[in-house]
């Protein structure tokens, strides 16, 4: 077995037949700075237990694999200097070495599916790089997606990414895409884009049904759930693309490639936004949280065959 610790709330969710909902650390220690970063975690986790539901923050501290932290190791992982960021390829080596290591969305899946969890709330997964035919950067997420049987609900993938290409390899993995209440496929920070969603569900129930009947058919893998953005929160794509155009050519003119494309990226949208990126951030995360919550609380009333 893995080195596995739940924590209390955890623990009685469990025991008491709960809805849990599993929550990335990455955003944590990668996405925003301190200490907005905890004020997010926290509203997160709020959002998910006013909805039903109890939270499950994901990390890897001191050699375990937690399964929900306490306000405490939440502060802790929040102040946290280079913490790895973790995905499948890094996890065993992470926990092998004793490091601190915030989960990405192929890493939380991972250990959500380990810990029994069926439904993940995330803000965005990654997915195929723009100039990925030249780079071959393409996020794990997708594999993984392909892979673990965990409903992800996410806003689409990141803006930043290449987002045709990553509907076209999710599409080749066998990955069901899932628009929440539209027909068009979520940009992240814009709730609609010129790609059309492959599929489209309008309740929790259908979402929750749809996951039961993949494993009844023996289907590997998991759901994304591609839940817009509320409008009053979006930054429209029209506004968004030259400024995304922007902080790629600086990348690129700067060598940044790797892990480290993505953090570079976010962190000059933010301040070519003037920080309105981090508000949409905040707004999209909770509002998958909430989603995903009601999911969770449709998965326990569903049976397993």
């Amino acid at each position: 077995m893995p080195p596995m610790i739940h924590s209390p709330d955890v623990q009685a969710a469990r025991a008491g037949g709960q809805p849990i909902v599993a929550l990335e650390s990455t955003i944590i220690t990668h996405g925003m700075p301190w200490p907005q970063n905890l004020e997010m975690a926290r509203s997160v986790e709020q959002d998910i237990r006013d909805s039903g539901a109890v939270p499950a923050t994901i990390a890897i501290m001191a050699g375990h694999i937690h399964i929900g932290l306490t306000d405490a190791q939440l502060q802790q992982l929040a102040q946290t200097q280079n913490a790895m960021k973790l995905s499948r390829a890094d996890l065993a080596v992470a926990l092998a070495t004793g490091r601190t290591g915030a989960t990405t969305v192929a890493a939380t899946m991972i250990c959500a599916a380990l810990a029994g969890i069926e439904v993940f709330a995330t803000g965005g997964i990654g997915g195929v790089h723009r100039g990925a035919e030249h780079s071959f950067d393409i996020s794990a997420d997708l594999q993984e997606l392909a892979a673990t049987q965990v409903t992800v609900v996410a806003a689409g993938a990141k803006a930043i990414l290449d987002l045709p290409k990553t509907l076209e390899v999710l599409e080749t993995l066998g990955v069901p895409v899932i628009a929440y209440g539209q027909d068009s496929l979520p940009a992240f920070w814009s709730r609609t884009s010129d790609l059309r969603a492959p599929l489209r569900l309008d309740t929790p129930e259908d979402i929750a049904a749809s996951h039961r009947m993949r494993a009844r058919l023996g289907l590997p893998g998991g759901q994304l759930i591609a839940n817009p953005i509320p409008a009053r929160d979006e930054i429209p794509a029209a506004k968004l693309a030259p400024l995304i155009a922007q902080a790629i050519a600086e990348a690129e003119a700067q060598g940044i490639a790797a892990k480290d494309v993505t953090p570079f990226l976010l962190g000059r949208i933010y301040t070519l936004t003037e920080g309105a990126s981090l508000t949409a951030n905040l707004a999209l995360v909770r509002n998958n949280a909430r989603l995903a919550a009601r999911i969770a609380a449709a998965l326990a009333q569903t049976p397993l065959a």
